[in-house]
C-alpha cells in the first residue's frame, strides 16, 4: 500500500494555544485521569500529533480529548476518521469500537499462555500505545547498548561497550549486550539506589528498542530473548524512576514492558510488568488498581512453575488490600504468600527476583500492617527483615531500616526509633534513594513532638543537616 504524507494537524496545534508540548502534554495526563483513564502522553506525542503522524488517536486518548474539548468531534480536532486509518497505529475499519467508558480491547491471548487482564485499570491499549511508548525511546541511528554510561564515578568505566553494526540482522552480541545492561542496573540499584542512575539508565533503554525496531534476528529464540531483555529493561529503568519519584515516568516505563510482553505472548515478562505496576499503583494511592493488577500478574504467573513469584505477587494484592483497608483480605492474602514462598526456590524463578527472600517478605508484610495502622505488628516484622537483610543490599538495608524508624515512632518506641535512624543516615552517604530520604523524613516529623527526649534529639539535629535531594521531583516512589 502507497504510503500517505503526513498532514500538519493544524486545528489541533491551534488549540495547544500558547502552552508547550510538555505543558500540553501534562493537562492530557490530568485530564485522563479525571475520568479514569491512562495515557503515556508526552511532548513528543503531541509532536506527532501535529504533524501528522497520528492521523486518529487510540480509544483511551480518543475519550480524554473529547473530555477536554466537549462538543468538538475527532473530525473538529482534525484527525481523520477511523474507518480511514489503517496501519500499526490504528485499528482496521471492521475492529468495532468499543462503548463509550469501556477500555479498548487487548490483543487475543496466543494459543498456550494466560489470557491478558482487559479488566485492569491503568493499563493502556496495546497496539496502539505501544506503538506511542516505543517512540519515547527511540533514537534514529547507530544504537549502542552503553554499560559504561550507568557507573557511579570511574568505578563501572570498563564495562563493556557494543554497538550494532549497519547491517539490519541482530545477533548474540547485541542480545547479550541488552541482558548485560539489565544486570548492570539491578547491581548499582542494590548498591546505590535509584537517584542518579536513571537518567544514565535512559540510554541503554533507547538503545533496546532500537534494536526490537532494527529488523530481523538470525533465530526465533534470539528474538525471544531480544523481546525479554528489552521488557526487562524497561521495566528496570521504570524501577529507578519510581524509586526517585518519578511516579508518570515509571508507569510508562511499566506499560511498554507489559506491551512487549503480550506482542511477543512472553507470560513471565507479563507477570514481572504487572508486578511492578500493582507496586506503582498502591504507592500512586490507587489501591484498588494495585489489586486488580497483581491478581492479573497472578494470572500470567499460574502456568511458570515459580511459587515464589506467586508468593511476590500476593503481597503485591495484600499491599493494595492493606490500602483499602481491607484487614481480612489483606491477611488472607499475607497467608497465601507465606504458602507459597515456604514452597522454596523453584527452577522456574526468573533472575529478576534475586532480591525476593525472606527479609523482603517479612519488610512487605510490615509495610502491609504498617498501612492499616497496626504499628507494633509492623515493627516486629519490620526487625525481622532487616535481622535477616544481607548486608550486600546496601539500599534495602537502609529501605528495611527505614521503615522500620518510621514504624517504631508511630508506636511510640521513641528511643529505638532514633536509634534505628542514626543507622539509615550511616548510609545515606552510600545510598541515593529519595524514597528512604522521605520514608525517613516522615518518621522524623513523627519524633518532632518528642524532640524533648535526649534520643530523638539528637537524631532530629543530624537529620536536619542531611543534604537536600539534588535528583529526583520529589514525589512517593518505591519499592520494598
Amino acid at each position: 500500500m502507497a504510503s500517505t504524507a503526513a498532514v500538519p494537524n493544524l486545528a489541533f496545534r491551534q488549540l495547544r494555544g500558547p502552552r508547550s508540548a510538555g505543558e500540553f502534554a501534562a493537562a492530557v495526563r490530568r485530564a485522563a485521569r479525571e475520568i479514569g483513564e491512562q495515557v503515556a502522553c508526552d511532548a513528543r506525542y503531541i509532536g506527532r500529533v501535529e504533524s501528522g503522524e497520528i492521523r486518529c488517536p487510540n480509544y483511551a486518548y480518543e475519550r480524554v480529548f473529547l473530555h477536554m474539548f466537549p462538543g468538538l468531534s475527532l473530525t473538529d480536532l482534525g484527525f481523520s476518521a477511523r474507518e480511514t486509518v489503517r496501519g500499526r497505529g490504528a485499528r482496521i475499519a471492521s475492529d468495532p469500537q468499543p462503548p463509550a467508558g469501556h477500555a479498548a480491547h487487548s490483543p487475543p491471548a496466543r494459543p498456550g499462555r494466560a489470557p491478558g487482564p482487559d479488566d485492569v485499570p491503568g493499563v493502556p491499549d496495546i497496539p496502539e500505545e505501544s506503538d506511542v511508548l516505543r517512540r519515547v525511546f527511540m533514537t534514529s541511528g547507530t544504537a549502542t547498548v552503553a554499560a559504561a554510561s550507568l557507573g557511579f564515578g570511574q568505578a563501572h568505566a570498563s564495562a563493556a561497550r557494543v554497538s550494532v553494526p549497519a547491517q539490519r540482522r541482530v545477533g548474540e552480541a547485541e542480545v547479550s549486550a541488552v541482558e548485560e545492561a539489565v544486570r548492570q542496573i539491578r547491581l548499582l540499584d542494590d548498591r546505590r539506589g535509584a537517584d542518579g542512575l536513571y537518567r544514565r539508565a535512559a540510554r541503554p533503554l533507547r538503545a533496546a528498542y532500537e534494536l526490537l525496531d532494527a529488523g530481523t534476528t538470525a533465530r526465533q529464540a534470539t528474538s525471544d530473548r531480544l523481546h525479554a531483555g528489552a521488557g526487562e529493561l524497561a521495566i528496570s529503568v521504570g524501577w529507578l524512576a519510581h524509586d526517585s519519584g518519578r511516579l508518570d515516568d515509571a508507569r510508562s516505563h511499566y506499560a511498554e514492558a507489559l506491551a512487549t510482553a503480550r506482542l511477543a505472548g512472553d507470560a513471565g515478562l507479563e507477570a514481572h510488568a504487572f508486578c511492578n505496576t500493582s507496586f506503582l499503583a498502591r504507592d500512586a494511592g490507587r489501591p484498588r488498581e494495585a489489586v486488580r493488577a497483581a491478581e492479573a500478574g497472578l494470572r500470567a504467573a499460574r502456568t511458570l512453575g515459580s511459587p515464589r513469584l506467586v508468593a511476590l505477587l500476593a503481597l503485591r494484592e495484600a499491599g493494595g488490600r492493606a490500602g483499602l483497608g481491607d484487614r481480612a483480605g489483606c491477611d488472607r492474602a499475607i497467608g497465601r504468600a507465606r504458602s507459597a514462598f515456604e514452597q522454596g526456590p523453584a527452577a522456574g524463578d526468573p533472575e529478576w527476583m534475586s532480591f525476593f527472600r525472606e527479609a523482603e517478605l517479612e519488610l512487605l508484610e510490615a509495610q502491609c500492617w504498617s498501612a492499616l495502622g497496626d504499628w507494633s505488628r509492623a515493627a516486629r516484622h519490620g526487625r525481622r527483615a532487616t535481622v535477616l537483610q544481607d548486608a550486600h543490599f546496601t539500599r534495602n538495608l537502609a529501605l528495611y531500616r527505614a521503615q522500620l524508624t518510621a514504624d517504631l515512632a508511630r508506636a511510640g518506641r521513641v528511643d529505638e526509633a532514633a536509634a534505628t535512624g542514626h543507622q539509615v543516615l550511616d548510609l545515606l552517604d552510600r545510598v541515593r534513594s529519595s524514597r528512604i530520604r522521605r520514608m525517613l523524613a516522615g518518621a522524623a516529623r513523627v519524633l518532632e513532638p518528642r524532640a524533648g527526649a535526649a534520643e530523638a534529639a539528637a537524631f532530629l539535629t543530624r537529620h536536619a543537616t542531611l543534604p537536600g535531594e539534588s535528583d529526583g521531583p520529589g514525589r512517593a516512589g518505591a519499592e520494598g
